[in-house]
């Protein structure tokens, strides 16, 4: 079965664009198109895509609320990777905080595109890494509470979990996790399980926002 995705963007050429892109892969098939996140939710609950490529800057209902919808209303959602024209906005790191599972910006070459839309639908590393942390950098402090926030997140995880973490805030795979850990792929899986039920996160994405933001891992 291909990965399917669903575009939203209020720009038909840029919905042109990547759908020209994603439909020239074997794997990959576009199902759907919106021009406002006010229609993603409808088209989310018929068509079922793996993947929702949403523009962060919509004039109805922008990205962020589009997220925020989709998780809330929608059983079993897509992954969610919304689309930018800046990499250093404060849109963009709302939308991972909603529960976004990572961002791709508009001039990225068509082999980023579909390296974006396959690592967002596997879900077992985080994509830009080095983009999340400066994201995180420069508007996480402000949705973050006090430096001890950490001591919670601490007192919950164990030493090894607490590595796992460090690790997926760094991008690592959990294939690549395991090798630094000298432990099983299987292991690694169980590992990110647990902190992901320990800190109430979505995805990978998600606990690498609440690592940052509550100091647990700094994005110097």
């Amino acid at each position: 079965m291909p990965l399917t995705v669903l575009l939203v963007d209020d720009e038909p050429l840029v919905r042109a664009g990547l759908r020209a892109v994603l439909d020239a892969q074997p794997d990959i098939e576009v199902v759907g198109e919106a021009a406002d996140g006010a229609a993603v939710i409808p088209l989310v609950r018929r068509l079922r895509p793996d993947v929702v490529a949403m523009d962060v800057r919509m004039p109805l209902m922008d990205g962020i609320e589009a997220t925020r919808a989709v998780l809330r209303t929608v059983p079993r959602p897509p992954k969610i990777i919304v689309v930018t024209t800046f990499e250093n906005d404060e849109y963009v790191y709302g939308a991972l905080r909603a529960g976004a599972d990572g961002f791709l910006l508009k001039r990225a070459r068509p082999a980023e595109i579909v390296h974006a839309i396959r690592l967002v639908a596997e879900g077992d590393s985080l994509l830009f890494p080095a983009a999340v942390r400066r994201l995180a950098a420069s508007y996480g402090e402000e949705h973050g509470g006090p430096a001890d926030r950490a001591a919670p997140l601490r007192a919950a995880l164990t030493e090894r979990e607490g590595e796992v973490l460090r690790l997926m805030a760094r991008g690592l795979s959990n294939a690549e996790i395991a090798a630094r850990l000298v432990v099983g792929t299987e292991t690694v899986k169980s590992h990110v399980s647990s902190v992901l039920a320990k800190l109430g996160a979505r995805d990978r994405t998600q606990a690498v926002i609440i690592a940052y933001e509550s100091g647990f891992v700094s994005p110097s």
